[in-house]
C-alpha cells in the first residue's frame, strides 16, 4: 500500500469510510425501524384492547353466569378480521372468557395485571402460550368505576419481525446508493487528485519535497517561483539576497510590483514570458536571468493548456562583468604596448640609419625629443596617482587613442590618492568612460576627448568629455542596460548598453554620483568621496598630458 499513489489511496480510504458510514448509518435505521414497528403494534394492539374495553356488549356479557358462550365468539370474529395475534378477556382474577386457543379458556392469564387492576393501561412484550408478544392491557371498569374485568390484545414477536423485514428492502435501497454515490465521488475526487499529484505516492511525494527543498535552499543560483498572475510563491535566499527581497513566507504569494526591483524585472516577471541570459541591472549587482514557463511534465504546454507559471534563475555576473572590464583594460595596454613597440623599433631603425650616415647630432636630438614626449604623460601620471592600475590604464588608453587617430587630453589636478577607493572599481569607471568617449569623438571632426582627474577636498572628481555629437538622452535614462552612444550599433546581444550601467554601479558602490550633460559633445561627471582622514592632505597642481 505505501507504493500506490496517492490518488489510489484516498481512494480506497474514502470507499472503505463510505462503507463504514454507511453500515453505521444502516444499522441505526435497521435499530430505529425494528423500535418503530414495535411501537406501532403495541399502539395498535392498546387501541383494539380499549376498543374492547369500552364496548358495551362486553360489560354486559362480564355480568352473564357463562361470559365465554357470548364473548369467545365475538373475540374470534374480530382477531380473524383485523389479523390479531390474539383477544384475552377476563376477569380480574385473571380467569380468561376468550382466548385464541379455546382449550385456554378458564384458565389464568399469564402477563402483568397490576397495572390494569389500578385501573391503568399498559402495554409490554412478553411471553405467553402463543410465545412472545407484544400486548396491551386495558381495564374493563362499571359504573362505579371499579374494575371488573380486563382486556387483553396482542401481536406474537414473528408477525411483528415479519412487519420489521418488509421495511429491509427499502433500507438496502438506500445503503446501496449511499454507497455507490459515495464511490462515485471518491472516484471523481481521486481523478482530480491523481492529475494535482501527477499519480505518485506519498512517500515519493514526501521525498520529492525534502530534496526540491534542500535544491532549493543550496543551490548558489537565485530561484524565484511565480504564479499565473505574477506573484512570487518561493524564492531562495540566494534570490533573496540578490534582490534585496524579504524573508518568503510560505502560502502567502508577494506581487512583484509591491517588492522594490527594477522596472526590467518586474515587467519579466509580470508577462511571464520566457528570457535566455538576459542582462538585468539593480543597484549593486548586475544579473543574468533565465525564465521558462513551469508545465506539467516538463516541455512546453499542451495546446489549449496553461503553464502553472514561471520559474526564473539569477546569476550573479557582477565580479564576473568586473574582472571582463580588467581584463578588456590589460588588453588594451597589451596592444598599446605592441603598438609602442612597432613605433619605437621603426624610430630606432631611424636612429641608428641616422648614425651610418654619421649625422649622429640629429641622431641624439630625434632620440631626446621621443624619450622626453613618450616619459612626460607617463612621469606626470605617476606623480599624481599612487595607483598602478589606473596608471597603466591611463597610458595604455593613451596609446590605444594614439593609434585612433584621437586627440586624448589628461589633465591631474592635484595629488589624488585611492588608497580608500576600489582600485577595479576605479578602472571600470575610468576605462568605460573613456571608451564611450573614444566611440563618440572617432567619427567627429575634432576627434578629441579630455581625462580630467581633480581634487576638491574631500572628493575626487572625474570628467570625461568628448567632441562627439552628443548624448540622445540625458540624465539618469543614460545609465540604464542596454543604453549605448553609438545609435548606429544599437543592443543586440554585442555586448554594447553594459558600460554605462557598469560605471553607474561601480559609482554607486563607493558612494558616489555622476551626472551627464552636453556640452559641445558629451561630459560625465563623477564625483566620489575620500576618507576623512584623506580630506585634510594638502592639494598641488598637475600639468596636463597629451596622446
Amino acid at each position: 500500500m505505501r507504493k500506490w499513489s496517492l490518488a489510489r489511496q484516498f481512494f480506497i480510504g474514502q470507499l472503505l469510510f463510505v462503507l463504514a458510514l454507511t453500515s453505521a448509518i444502516s444499522w441505526v435505521l435497521y435499530l430505529d425501524a425494528e423500535q418503530s414497528t414495535y411501537e406501532a403494534s403495541a399502539d395498535r394492539m392498546l387501541a383494539i384492547a380499549t376498543t374492547f374495553a369500552d364496548d358495551p356488549f362486553v360489560s354486559e356479557s362480564i355480568q352473564l353466569p357463562n361470559p365465554s358462550a357470548a364473548l369467545q365468539p365475538y373475540a374470534s370474529e374480530v382477531m380473524d378480521d383485523l389479523g390479531v395475534g390474539f383477544i384475552t378477556i377476563m376477569a380480574p382474577d385473571r380467569t380468561r372468557f376468550t382466548h385464541r386457543n379455546p382449550e385456554e379458556i378458564g384458565r389464568p392469564y399469564i402477563g402483568s395485571v397490576e397495572q390494569a387492576l389500578d385501573g391503568r393501561s399498559h402495554t409490554e412484550t412478553f411471553a405467553g402460550t402463543l410465545g412472545p408478544s407484544v400486548r396491551a392491557i386495558v381495564p374493563v371498569l362499571d359504573d362505579d368505576g371499579s374494575v371488573a374485568a380486563m382486556v387483553s390484545a396482542g401481536v406474537t414477536v414473528d408477525a411483528v419481525t415479519i412487519a420489521r423485514n418488509a421495511q429491509l428492502p427499502l433500507l438496502f435501497l438506500i445503503a446501496a446508493g449511499a454507497v455507490t454515490a459515495g464511490a462515485a465521488v471518491s472516484f471523481l475526487l481521486s481523478r482530480h487528485l491523481r492529475r494535482a499529484t501527477l499519480g505518485l505516492g506519498t512517500d515519493q511525494l514526501s521525498h520529492m519535497f525534502v530534496f526540491y527543498d534542500s535544491v532549493l535552499h543550496s543551490v548558489r543560483e537565485g530561484l524565484i517561483l511565480t504564479n499565473p498572475r505574477g506573484e512570487l510563491v518561493l524564492y531562495n535566499d540566494q534570490a533573496a539576497q540578490l534582490l534585496a527581497l524579504p524573508a518568503a513566507r510560505a502560502g502567502q504569494p508577494t506581487p512583484a510590483g509591491s517588492l522594490d526591483l527594477p522596472a526590467s524585472l518586474n515587467e519579466l516577471l509580470a508577462t511571464g514570458r520566457q528570457a535566455i541570459d538576459e542582462f538585468h541591472v539593480t543597484a549593486d549587482r548586475i544579473l543574468v536571468v533565465n525564465q521558462e514557463a513551469a508545465v506539467p511534465g516538463g516541455g512546453a504546454p499542451s495546446p489549449g493548456g496553461k503553464p502553472l507559471g514561471t520559474v526564473t534563475t539569477l546569476r550573479d555576473h557582477t565580479e564576473i562583468e568586473s574582472l571582463t572590464g580588467e581584463l578588456q583594460t590589460m588588453r588594451t595596454l597589451t596592444d598599446a604596448l605592441r603598438a609602442q613597440t612597432h613605433e619605437h623599433a621603426n624610430r630606432l631603425h631611424t636612429i641608428v640609419s641616422l648614425i651610418e650616415l654619421d649625422r649622429r647630432a640629429e641622431a641624439l636630438d630625434f632620440a631626446t625629443r621621443d624619450l622626453a614626449q613618450s616619459q612626460q604623460l607617463t612621469d606626470d601620471v605617476l606623480g599624481a596617482i599612487d595607483e598602478p592600475f589606473i596608471t597603466a590604464l591611463l597610458v595604455g588608453k593613451a596609446a590605444q587613442a594614439n593609434e585612433r587617430g584621437i586627440d586624448l587630453e589628461i589633465t591631474v589636478d592635484g595629488s589624488i590618492d585611492t588608497a580608500h577607493l576600489d582600485p577595479s572599481a576605479l578602472v571600470t569607471i575610468i576605462g568605460n568612460l573613456l571608451d564611450n568617449a573614444f566611440d563618440a569623438a572617432a567619427d567627429s571632426p575634432d576627434r578629441r576627448v579630455v581625462l580630467t582627474l581633480q581634487r576638491s577636498g574631500g572628493d575626487v572628481h572625474i570628467v570625461v568629455h568628448d567632441s562627439g555629437p552628443g548624448m540622445s538622452t540625458s540624465g539618469a535614462a543614460a545609465f540604464t542596460l542596454g543604453f549605448s552612444t553609438k545609435e548606429s550599433n544599437p543592443v543586440s546581444g554585442a555586448g554594447r548598453g553594459l558600460g554605462l550601467a557598469l560605471v553607474r554601479q561601480a559609482v554607486q558602490r563607493l558612494g558616489g554620483s555622476i551626472a551627464v550633460t552636453d556640452d559641445d559633445g558629451a561630459r560625465f561627471t563623477v564625483l566620489l568621496p575620500l576618507s576623512a582622514d584623506d580630506a585634510d592632505l594638502p592639494t598641488g597642481a598637475m600639468g596636463a598630458g597629451h596622446a
